[in-house]
C-alpha cells in the first residue's frame, strides 16, 4: 500500500493541471449519447432482449424524472431483488412452508417491526 501511495504520489504532482482541465469540462459532453448505449447494449451478448430492457429502463427513468421519483432506489431494488427473492425461499423450505417463521423468531419480528416504531 505504502509503495502504490508513493507511486501515485509521484505520477499524480505532475498531472494536477490536466485533472483540473478535466473538472471544466461541461457535464452535457460528457453525457452518454444514445447510439453508442444501444451499440453497448446489444455488444454485450449480442441480445435483443437486453436491448429491449436498456430501452425500457431508460423510459422508466426519463419518466421518474420528469415526475420528481428518485431513481436511487429502484437501481437497488432491482440489484437485490434476485438474492431476497433466494433468502426468502429458503426461509420458506427450512420452515416447511410456515410463514410464522418471520413472526416468531426474535430478530426476523424486530425488523418487521422496527419501521412501524418509527412511524407512531
Amino acid at each position: 500500500m505504502y509503495i502504490g501511495n508513493f507511486m501515485l504520489l509521484i505520477l499524480n504532482l505532475p498531472l494536477i493541471g490536466m485533472w483540473v482541465r478535466v473538472l471544466k469540462v461541461p457535464t452535457h459532453s460528457l453525457s452518454p449519447h444514445p447510439p453508442f448505449l444501444l451499440r453497448g447494449a446489444y455488444a454485450n451478448n449480442n441480445s435483443l432482449a437486453e436491448l429491449n430492457v436498456m430501452i425500457f429502463f431508460g423510459f422508466v427513468g426519463y419518466l421518474m424524472k420528469k415526475t420528481g421519483f428518485e431513481p436511487a432506489p429502484l437501481v437497488m431494488a432491482y440489484i437485490l431483488c434476485p438474492f431476497l427473492e433466494e433468502a426468502f425461499r429458503q426461509s420458506l423450505i427450512k420452515s416447511h412452508g410456515d410463514f410464522a417463521i418471520f413472526v416468531t423468531r426474535p430478530l426476523s419480528a424486530a425488523i418487521l417491526a422496527w419501521p412501524w416504531r418509527l412511524s407512531s
